[in-house]
């Protein structure tokens, strides 16, 4: 860990998408499947229903992940609650359905569990999904003993948006490069870490982070020997789909690092 940087909550190992390789991404059942494993950091999307209802979903469309066909966002919560989004994966996941954010966090905060928030807005609501995912996430960690959840987007508009409605909850800015405008980018939204894709952190850039006061995530990291390097290197996090691979490994395991 620096030492020059303010204590970091979280464990260096992240779920992605829940256990979303053995389970249906961005479900309980995912949740339910890492923590057997013991897992103790989820990452998961969210964004809004048609009447504003905070809930998971990877895609603006609905048709990989559920029975369901058409744009999310123009659907009600009362119709997305309807869908099956397990039958896809398997069987044995019939039935599972779509998870709120205060179902996601019921069942983190009563297990001790932490999370990283991808706020995914929507095309044309980014904003409002920032601002409701930070009102509704403050609301729903309020009194509990575990750090918030760090919140995560690609888009620095919601980002903005979250930091304005909630400016105490830690933010990351996601990308996918390493570019001109990252750092600049970063500060504008107060992001305390960055989440970049693997690849994009090396030597140079790990400096460059460190420099600015910020943490260095990197997804979705699968191979050993990429978590070799990356660990090597000094990151606060990686973010893995290979759940059952690296469940041994201790801070995947362990509680929030101090």
């Amino acid at each position: 860990m620096d030492t020059a940087l303010p204590p970091w909550p979280y464990p260096f190992w992240i779920a992605h998408r829940g256990a979303g390789r053995l389970a249906p991404e961005n479900t309980l059942a995912a949740l339910r499947t890492g923590a057997a494993l013991g897992w103790r950091m989820f990452e998961c999307d969210v964004k809004l229903s048609a009447d504003h209802v905070p809930f998971l979903l990877h895609d603006d469309t609905l048709g990989r992940t559920t029975d369901g066909h058409g744009r999310a966002a123009e659907r009600s919560w009362d119709e997305l609650a309807q869908l099956d989004a397990g039958r896809w994966h398997g069987p044995a996941f019939a039935g599972e359905p779509l998870p709120t954010l205060g179902a996601v966090a019921r069942f983190v905060t009563g297990r001790g569990l932490a999370l990283n928030i991808e706020i995914k807005p929507c095309p044309g609501r980014d904003t409002l999904t920032g601002a409701l995912v930070a009102q509704a996430v403050r609301a729903l960690w309020q009194g509990t003993a575990l750090p918030p959840p760090l919140l995560s987007s690609f888009s620095p508009e919601a980002l903005r948006a979250a930091r304005d409605a909630a400016p105490e909850l830690p933010r990351a800015l996601l990308s996918p490069l390493w570019r001109a405008d990252t750092l600049p980018e970063a500060r504008s939204v107060g992001a305390v870490a960055l989440v970049l894709q693997h690849r994009a952190w090396n030597g140079a850039t790990l400096a460059a982070a460190r420099a600015a006061g910020l943490r260095a995530l990197a997804y979705t990291v699968n191979g050993p020997r990429e978590v070799q390097r990356l660990t090597a290197l000094g990151l606060d996090g990686l973010i893995t789909d290979e759940v059952e691979r690296f469940a041994d490994r201790p801070d995947a395991a362990a509680g929030p690092a101090s």
